[in-house]
């Protein structure tokens, strides 16, 4: 699959990304987040995701994984602070402004969020799609992406007929297979077997390395300790538990990721 991102009709958007580099894809100050006249639930974050990082966000259940991965991939406005994706400031910005930024952002939502009428290979295809991708540039990035993900023989089944697990590896091709600037991942292996997990938690290292930025919300040790140079974004409480400063204040990279 990575030949895939590289080359043919994907060169110019890797171009385009390049381009477009900065040194934070998110910044949150003193972000919080309420629903509707609750208490808020998070509180005082303040932090910062570098370009090209690889992160695992952990907490107990409540704690706000999934509230502050909706910021992230703006389904979410904060109720006060400040965010800033891509090196612009979202908090306040026009709905009708905000799409350009989504299409930038891959996201593998918990409860998979398929289009029921569309088959597995359709479902995969729509990023391309909506980003006006050629037909001749669909077809075999997405043959090569269902290979990957164990479903080439189920690319006409449409989601009502899929497995939890197999929904889920849908879900996860299509997050990925536009090479996302961004990628945020809600417990994307909680419903496949360990073998399935490593070779998809393999899929979002190798997009890693190509430079997009990786946040996967996870309870699973084992993934975390599979995955060298990952960091922790730990919440508790609806806030951050950054005892060193790191996330506040991310040191500089020593050099480029091989």
């Amino acid at each position: 699959m990575i030949g895939a991102w590289q080359g043919g009709g994907f060169a110019g958007q890797c171009a385009n990304n390049a381009g477009r580099d900065v040194a934070a894809v998110a910044e949150f100050d003193s972000v919080g987040l309420r629903y509707g006249t609750g208490a808020e639930v998070l509180r005082d974050l303040d932090f910062r995701l570098r370009t090209g990082s690889f992160y695992f966000l952990t907490g107990p259940s409540g704690a706000g994984k999934t509230s502050l991965l909706k910021l992230l991939y703006l389904a979410q406005r904060p109720t006060r602070g400040r965010i800033k994706l891509f090196g612009e400031e979202l908090s306040e910005a026009e709905r009708e402004a905000l799409p350009p930024f989504r299409r930038r952002i891959g996201v593998v939502f918990q409860d998979f969020r398929l289009i029921r009428h569309l088959s597995a290979f359709d479902n995969i295809a729509l990023p391309l799609r909506v980003a006006g991708a050629a037909d001749q540039d669909v077809e075999g990035p997405v043959r090569e992406m269902l290979a990957w993900v164990g479903l080439a023989d189920r690319a006409s089944a449409r989601p009502p007929t899929l497995s939890g697990g197999e929904q889920q590896r849908v879900a996860i091709a299509r997050a990925v297979i536009n090479r996302p600037e961004l990628l945020v991942a809600d417990e994307p292996t909680g419903n496949v077997d360990a073998e399935m997990a490593n070779r998809l938690m393999g899929l979002f290292t190798a997009l890693n390395r190509l430079g997009t930025t990786v946040v996967v919300a996870t309870h699973d040790v084992g993934l975390i300790n599979a995955t060298p140079g990952a960091q922790l974004i730990r919440l508790e409480n609806g806030t951050l538990v950054d005892p060193t400063g790191t996330l506040r204040n991310p040191p500089h990279p020593s050099g480029s990721r091989t």
